[in-house]
């Protein structure tokens, strides 16, 4: 079955491809920009998305990626850098990409007090979110973002129809595939109007992905580590720029240095203080022999250690997944996963292959480098060789779906050597456009017992006292909501009655001062 699927979708992409090349090149091939045409012709993703969009439609999928291309010249899309954005536009902090959502989708942050409607300036935001789109659209092929309208403190003057339809369009023709939800956070009872035009250009299929929030159900979609504190978050990111601020990876706890237990480091800094102890009362000529039996012992005991680390990592389930880069092959392709506290196994392994005919260079970083020791996390592969990594939380800190590791490396054609220190050098030199780049997302394994069955369980062992009692609860919420709607339409029903009234009587005396004049 999956196979004969996997077959179609190429047959489509094919006939895509083909027919693209037939009935729109041919005519006008100056149309579009020869990259996005390459691209086209090279990335099936690329067609999948579009094909995914339009339900398989090829006719409809020619036509979203006509109007696609055709918009991607017409804004330079491919050409966008930093100096396309006039400077003051990255200063204001108005639209940005930060943090992850509960699913572990980039957040694209868009604060819509920043934004007055200008004409003049219509045309440099646009081109800001074509710019973080395509920036992130490159950096993780595929993966769904997460757009987030902060309306806080918004007034009339920041309400830009133009420009939200920018932004839907963006999602629905430019970049589908990518939107994974809209999340709009306390938005004025004024906009009410205004965001039902929003859901016709939607279209019924996306309104789902839209979600009104307030500040106690924003948390229902993304973290307090996430938020700011205005949404009741915890988080102290606060808009700077320069630099860039999506590119939030960090070096890890742990080096290079092997993971030990806590109960492993303790033990061998009682066996450090301890031979310092006797060091200090022994003489000369015994502090020689004693200082060659330690050494002795620690060529004996790392020689244990790694055979320790040599069967752990038998162990370890190799992953699956392959990613295939120019420089080297990395496996798991997407997610790293990590067992739960239940599941016991918490470690995780990353394997690194080198597919060149150099020595590669390869550091690994991530956004939460408090909680994870990674070994090696800076280091080099031989040609043909494979790394394993090492990835485990750090001092009972649990894994979240929002972590992200990013892998880097780097091609040394003329090697000096690869310690420290030439490893350090050599970051530092290495062009950027050489720089290999692949990200991994966390992933948590449940334990084995599937919810489901806890649930029925415990409903179970529930007593038929509780269950009649959560019965009658129900049924008093039921009956005080219906007698709350009843009171809101008597009032409605009021008011609406004292306003005719009003009116009437306000026309009753209007109408005695004309007699009164005439």
């Amino acid at each position: 079955m999956a196979e004969c699927q996997a077959q179609n979708k190429a047959k489509l992409i094919s006939e895509t491809r083909r027919r693209f090349e037939v009935e729109y090149l041919t005519d006008k091939p100056d149309k579009y920009d020869p990259r996005d045409v390459e691209r086209l012709q090279q990335d099936d993703n690329w067609v999948e998305s579009y094909l995914f969009w339009r339900h398989d439609a090829v006719d409809e999928t020619l036509k979203m990626i006509d109007e696609s291309f055709q918009w991607r010249k017409e804004m330079c899309v491919n050409d966008l850098t930093e100096s396309s954005i006039p400077r003051w536009l990255l200063e204001i902090g108005g639209i940005y990409l930060h943090g992850y959502d509960k699913e572990g989708n980039k957040l694209l942050w868009i604060r819509v007090k920043y934004h007055i409607k200008d004409h003049k300036t219509i045309l440099d935001k646009k081109k800001l979110i074509a710019f973080w789109l395509e920036r992130y659209a490159k950096r993780e092929s595929g993966k769904p973002i997460t757009v987030m309208f902060d309306l806080s403190e918004t007034g009339l003057n920041s309400i830009d129809m133009d420009f939200v339809r920018f932004i839907i369009n963006c999602f629905k023709v430019y970049y589908p595939k990518y939107l994974s939800k809209i999340v709009i956070f306390d938005m004025p009872w004024i906009m009410n109007a205004a965001f039902k035009i929003v859901k016709s250009w939607l279209g019924p299929e996306a309104v789902s992905l839209l979600k009104f929030t307030s500040k106690n159900e924003v948390q229902d979609y993304v973290s307090v580590e996430y938020l700011p504190p205005h949404m009741g978050g915890t988080d102290p990111f606060k808009y700077t720029y320069p630099p860039l601020v999506d590119d939030d990876f960090q070096t890890p706890l742990c080096e290079n240095g092997p993971i030990a237990s806590e109960d492993e480091a303790s033990s061998k800094e009682d066996i450090e203080s301890d031979g310092k102890e006797t060091l200090e009362t022994v003489s000369n000529e015994e502090q020689t022999a004693l200082l060659k039996k330690i050494n002795l012992t620690e060529a004996v005991s790392k020689a244990e250690e790694n055979e320790k680390i040599d069967s752990k990592m038998k162990g370890f389930k190799k992953p699956l997944s392959v990613f295939k880069g120019p420089l080297l092959h990395i496996s798991p392709a997407e997610e790293l996963y990590f067992g739960s506290t239940e599941s016991g196994e918490k470690k995780a392994l990353i394997v690194l292959t080198n597919v060149t005919k150099n020595i590669v260079a390869f550091k690994v970083r991530t956004t939460a480098p408090e909680k994870y020791r990674v070994k090696p996390s800076n280091s080099s592969c031989d040609p043909g060789a494979s790394v394993d990594i090492i990835v485990s939380p750090h001092g009972g800190l649990s894994v979240s779906a929002q972590d992200r590791f990013l892998i880097m490396a780097a091609e040394m054609e003329q090697s000096p050597g690869t310690g420290p220190a030439e490893l350090s050098q050599f970051w530092k030199e290495v062009l950027r456009n050489k720089v290999m780049e692949h990200r991994l997302r966390c992933h948590i394994v449940e334990s084995s017992k599937p919810t489901t069955l806890t649930l029925k369980d415990s409903a179970f062992n529930m007593s038929d006292k509780t269950s009649e009692d959560m019965c009658l609860q129900l049924n008093r919420l039921l009956e005080s909501n219906k007698k709350l709607e009843d009171q809101v339409q008597r009032c409605i029903w009021f008011q609406q009655l004292l306003l005719s009234l009003t009116v009437l009587s306000l026309a009753f005396v209007i109408s005695l001062f004309c007699l009164l004049f005439n």
